[in-house]
């Protein structure tokens, strides 16, 4: 059997489809810019003789119904999916369940409606989840769809952890507390940093840190989160490529008392122009890394504001948990980066964080790997994230073929 998974956006669709009997990806691709006047789509997939294919092209795709048209009919024209009773679920990403979903669960109008019901919550991402669900739902009627949300993970912190210090009516009548993100990244590198570590996750305490475009820390206690640090939107937390992270609140009645802006113009401003881009006007680690390199004031600033946000969180986590097993670091940056690795890590020998420099650096080391010294009580670890391997296996537990 095979599972599909979709990851549906306002004008894009994302997609995979896995083989369930050893998990191996066997297609993926992009449909983008759906209903503009140029379309594209970018398919890949496994060929007969094992190697990788791919074509590319550009077409009208006016709705998402036409572009999940498009992902069938290259499936079925490549070989990868000879008919849709292959397929044994259909797997949705989506961002948002407010506080109704604590785990994966197959969709039907309930569903459909309680997922509709948290737009305020993420109305840049869950119109576009539900454009895909629904189109799913109607061409594949016999194909179970399930949703895995990128909030469910988190739905076991406590009141402590997720409320915050304002007045009552804005959490019961407005649903306005900590939610956080990336959940199904967390927990699926949580998992496989406890088979690194040769124990069962429930045993396992955790600092999981997703570094990329978009950032977030989270703090795992016995396989379950019970902090994490985006809050009520992505926008919490860590310095990202381009969003703010932490802020004192005030300084958004400072810019439009100040400065005039409108709601719209700060939250462009927070989200979309401000993070690493904001500090050097660079968003790409890499390039930072190489502006830093070369003597480039603003760059080392932004590396520094960012590593010292890290450590924040490093040590919050650590206090919350009181034990340790490991520091997991995923996602482009966690994964790639040696240096910003490192530096997270400098100076906390003391809390049995101690890096192996030379295992951190090596160039010629990729997928799972640990990168602590022999004698630190706290692993470090690099765990290279798959999200869309975590909702297609979700997918099926959720409807009971795992």
């Amino acid at each position: 059997m095979k599972v599909l998974v979709l990851n549906s956006g306002s004008s894009s669709i994302k997609y995979q489809l896995f083989r369930s009997e050893d998990w191996v990806s066997i297609a993926n691709g992009l449909v983008a810019r759906i209903g503009e006047p140029e379309g594209e789509l970018r398919h890949a997939w496994l060929a007969a003789d094992g190697k990788e294919a791919s074509s590319r092209e550009s077409c009208p795709i006016p709705t998402h119904a036409e572009g999940i048209d498009n992902i069938v009919a290259c499936l079925r024209d490549t070989g990868s999916l000879a008919d849709v009773s292959e397929l044994a679920a259909i797997g949705h990403r989506v961002v948002h369940g407010g506080s109704h979903f604590k785990e994966p669960v197959i969709v039907d109008d309930a569903v459909v409606e309680a997922i509709r019901d948290v737009i305020p919550l993420a109305p840049l991402h869950n119109p576009g989840h539900l454009s895909g669900i629904e189109v799913a739902r109607r061409l594949f009627p016999r194909v179970p769809s399930v949703v895995v949300f990128d909030t469910a993970f988190h739905q076991t912190m406590a009141p402590t952890a997720y409320r915050y210090a304002i007045p009552e009516y804005l959490y019961t009548e407005h649903r306005i507390r900590r939610y956080g993100f990336h959940g199904t990244s967390h927990y699926y590198v949580a998992k496989r940093a406890a088979a690194v570590l040769g124990k069962p996750l429930n045993t396992c305490n955790l600092i999981s840190l997703h570094l990329g475009n978009g950032a977030s820390a989270t703090a795992i206690r016995v396989g379950k989160c019970i902090d994490t640090s985006m809050g009520l939107t992505p926008l919490e937390g860590l310095v990202m490529g381009t969003r703010c992270g932490d802020i004192d609140p005030a300084v958004l009645i400072y810019l439009s008392k100040n400065l005039g802006l409108s709601t719209e113009q700060i939250d462009r401003l927070l989200n979309r122009e401000s993070g690493l881009l904001g500090m050097c006007g660079v968003n790409d680690m890499r390039e930072i890394d190489r502006l830093a390199a070369q003597g480039h004031e603003r760059a080392e600033l932004a590396i520094g504001v960012t590593v010292h946000r890290l450590k924040k969180y490093i040590g919050a986590y650590y206090a919350e948990l009181g034990k340790v097993d490991a520091v997991v670091f995923t996602g482009g940056i966690g994964e790639n980066s040696a240096k910003i690795r490192a530096l997270a890590c400098q100076g906390l020998d003391r809390l049995g964080i101690i890096m192996d420099d030379e295992a951190n650096s090596a160039t010629d080391s990729r997928g799972e790997r640990c990168v602590s010294a022999p004698e630190g009580a706290v692993k470090v670890l690099v765990i290279p994230t798959n999200e869309e391997l975590e909702i297609a296996q979700q997918a099926m537990t959720a409807v009971g073929l795992q």
